[in-house]
């Protein structure tokens, strides 16, 4: 594996899973597999999952290597419930999830999810579905200019959107980051691309990650029995925000219910302990991969409480 390649946080999340012989960990976001490889490597069964065709694939010689300890799933992780209990394993140990684009998909400008490199103005992690050409060419300017407030917290959307809508049809992705630069006003001694913000929005939009993120946990939630640890690594607020309040209400801070109130219900019993404090990565490993400076984990031990069947949107 390419040092571009290296998941970030690996120690701390090793730590928090704390593998061991005999223990089935699924690892939810397989992408060059270097979570699913230390898992191994300390002696636990690993089920990973990935909706991209090209990690799979490139993961089969790793899953032959291993010879049975690993199974490569070419699924969505909100889908590996049900896929657990189709293959007779209703409970796991552990769950890991690495949030977001990864570093392969970034690097490979065919695939279109950067403007490092031009390319198709594709974007789609499953490789199927609307495209980000299809979604920006093919919706209204309102529609654009909600998808890059919400999801890239751009304050100048309906700006960027009309500029959008104007240059249409856009068929690469330097043709998208030309025209936000140009309504934005992009200098080139400027710290961030303001053209970053953009593509954050409409990949996530594309590939529905906040939702499936929601669902993901939920599905974690139910797979892990007492005792198993849930750990997720995020790269922005949004994700780390989602996270961040599933742990909360899971382990029930906040809802705690005075006795002297009458009539006071007290809410379900927590089905998470108190998640751990946001784990970042050190200088040393900043220093080394760059990308890994906005990542913060999150994890916390499953407790006997029945899993909940929905969470807060």
């Amino acid at each position: 594996m390419s040092p571009a390649h290296t998941p970030v946080l690996l120690e701390e999340v090793v730590a928090a899973v704390n593998p061991q012989p005999g223990m089935t960990v699924i690892d939810a976001t397989f992408g060059a597999g270097g979570y699913s490889r230390a898992l191994l490597d300390a002696g636990a069964r690993v089920h990973a999952f990935d909706r991209d065709p090209d990690a799979i694939r490139e993961g089969e010689a790793m899953e032959a290597k291993y010879d049975g300890l690993l199974s490569l799933h070419p699924q969505r992780f909100s889908q590996m419930r049900e896929e657990m209990t189709r293959i007779g394993v209703p409970q796991v140990d552990a769950v890991v999830m690495d949030i977001g684009v990864s570093s392969m998909q970034l690097d490979r400008g065919e695939r279109g999810f950067a403007f490092s490199a031009d390319g198709p103005l594709d974007m789609r992690m499953a490789q199927q579905g609307e495209s980000a050409a299809d979604f920006l060419n093919e919706a209204d300017e309102a529609a654009i200019a909600d998808v890059l407030y919400e999801y890239g917290e751009e304050r100048q959307s309906r700006r960027v959107a009309r500029a959008i809508v104007a240059a249409r049809p856009l068929e690469t992705t330097g043709e998208l980051a030309r025209v936000v630069r140009r309504a934005l006003g992009h200098k080139p001694h400027d710290k961030k691309d303001p053209a970053t913000r953009t593509f954050q929005a409409v990949r996530i939009h594309v590939n529905d990650e906040l939702g499936e993120l929601r669902a993901g946990l939920l599905a974690a939630e139910a797979l892990l029995r007492e005792g198993g640890v849930l750990a997720v690594v995020s790269f922005h607020s949004l994700e780390d925000r989602i996270v961040k309040r599933f742990f909360r209400e899971a382990s029930g801070a906040g809802q705690a219910v005075s006795r002297h109130l009458p009539g006071e219900v007290p809410g379900p019993p927590p089905t998470f302990a108190k998640p751990s404090k946001a784990i970042r990565p050190g200088e040393a490993e900043i220093a080394a991969n760059p990308r890994s400076r906005s990542s913060t984990l999150r994890h916390a031990r499953r407790t006997q409480a029945p899993a909940r069947e929905r969470i807060s949107p």
